[in-house]
């Protein structure tokens, strides 16, 4: 077997790695050619940092890999690790797990992140043996939602560009990879104030609008509320969402009292993850 960089490989030997490779798993991944050069741009991902393993010319399995700096540190992220069926439990994950491990070590990486599916405990007990463990509690949440509001505030809401988000005070800039501002460019964000300039929360977000230029869904990335005001949640998403719509809330940390609010506001639990981390 040989391992290559996706940047050496031809682009149909990589979709061949990665929609093989997920073939038969818990969520349903299968990529195009634009929908997957689409998520290497929007995600960070490092063609030249991410593998494919061959079983001579056969493209068997890939891992593919980002990095950002957040806070100061060089963090990674596993984006996806796929295992053609045939070569499931013949050593294969191992020996992408140790070329991926020393691409962070090269790269200097301090933390490297992933997610994965609650479910599969074999990919889960395969990280913990590499050092991982477990950090977060994750949660994919999808439903009709109404705002309602029973009172007017004096809450103010400023829309600004995602990128802005970092400089915002009490930004939590640790999150899920696919909830940073720097996946969520084509997206929104909203700051929220009191009437004496206090931050109250902030929101990142992406709107989905149909044909006819109506409201279709809101994608809902981070939500923030600081000192337990989580009664002004309505208030909040009411800015974004005028009257009933379909939203879906991405990978939301089950200790977030966001979370439990928007179960209790009729959102269902779609998928649920754990987030995992490796300090080096």
């Amino acid at each position: 077997m040989k391992i290559k960089t996706v940047s050496q490989c031809t682009l149909e030997e990589v979709l061949k790695a990665w929609n093989k490779g997920f073939e038969g798993y818990f969520v349903p991944i299968d990529m195009t050619a634009e929908v997957f050069l689409q998520r290497l741009v929007g995600e960070g991902l490092s063609s030249e940092h991410s593998i494919v393993i061959f079983d001579h010319d056969e493209p068997i399995g890939i891992v593919m890999n980002g990095f950002r700096d957040i806070d100061g540190r060089k963090i990674a992220w596993n984006g996806g690790t796929g295992i053609s069926p045939a070569y499931r439990g013949k050593g294969v994950s191992r020996l992408l797990m140790e070329e991926t491990l020393a691409i962070y070590e090269r790269e200097n990486v301090e933390i490297a992140t992933l997610e994965a599916i609650k479910e599969n405990l074999v990919a889960i007990a395969l990280y913990e043996k590499n050092g991982y463990v477990i950090a977060n509690q994750l949660q994919f949440l999808s439903g009709e939602y109404e705002a309602k509001v029973e009172h007017t505030t004096s809450i103010r809401a400023e829309t600004i560009r995602p990128e802005q988000l970092q400089h915002v005070p009490y930004y939590q800039g640790d999150v899920p990879w696919q909830c940073s501002w720097h996946s969520v460019k084509q997206g929104e964000a909203k700051i929220f104030y009191s009437e004496t300039n206090e931050v109250l929360g902030y929101m990142l977000y992406k709107t989905v609008w149909c044909k006819q230029g109506e409201l279709e869904r809101v994608l809902l990335y981070q939500l923030e509320v600081l000192k337990d005001n989580v009664d002004l949640l309505p208030h909040f998403l009411a800015s974004v969402i005028p009257h009933k719509v379909n939203l879906t809330a991405v990978n939301f940390l089950v200790s977030n009292p966001v979370t439990s609010y928007l179960v209790a506001n009729g959102l269902k639990v779609t998928t649920e993850q754990v987030q995992m981390k490796k300090r080096f």
